[in-house]
């Protein structure tokens, strides 16, 4: 299955979308940041399931009746947004993000700074850097970036 921006919906997380969120993230964490060793995104997927996830306000991206990407927001930071390995590039990555920036005026975000391609994608769909720090967890610096909705 690989769907393209017209294939799938974007809909509230649901109790039963746990599974296939906490598959799709960790498949595309191990996947976009090689320079962290898997082991320490698997070590996360228990803090996803029982604090992170629960906490904030998520949406999933479903075709076909199956979930293929989420996004999470925590009050206006975009916490989380990923999509399943084999639909990236199609469009959908684009569309959660889109989605999000609906639903605030302003947002804020991390990003790795190795993973260029993220940063990218970020820059190219309107989020500025607005500074720099390491991640706690993983002593990696991180790139603070914010995006602010203009008035039509």
């Amino acid at each position: 299955m690989n769907a393209n921006s017209t294939d799938y919906r974007i809909r509230a997380f649901q109790a039963e979308d746990m599974e296939a969120v906490l598959s799709i993230w960790l498949s595309a964490s191990v996947q976009a940041h090689d320079f962290i060793a898997p082991r320490f995104w698997e070590s996360k997927q228990g803090a996803m399931r029982d604090v992170y996830l629960p906490a904030s306000e998520t949406y999933v991206a479903e075709a076909l009746g199956q979930v293929v990407g989420f996004y999470s927001l925590y009050e206006n930071t975009l916490a989380a947004i990923f999509v399943q390995p084999n639909q990236q590039g199609c469009g959908l990555g684009s569309a959660l993000l889109e989605d999000a920036k609906r639903r605030r005026e302003w947002l804020q975000l991390t990003v790795y700074a190795q993973n260029v391609s993220s940063v990218r994608f970020y820059e190219a769909r309107g989020f500025v850097p607005m500074g720099e720090q390491l991640d706690e967890h993983t002593g990696e610096p991180e790139l603070l970036m914010h995006f602010r909705r203009t008035s039509a």
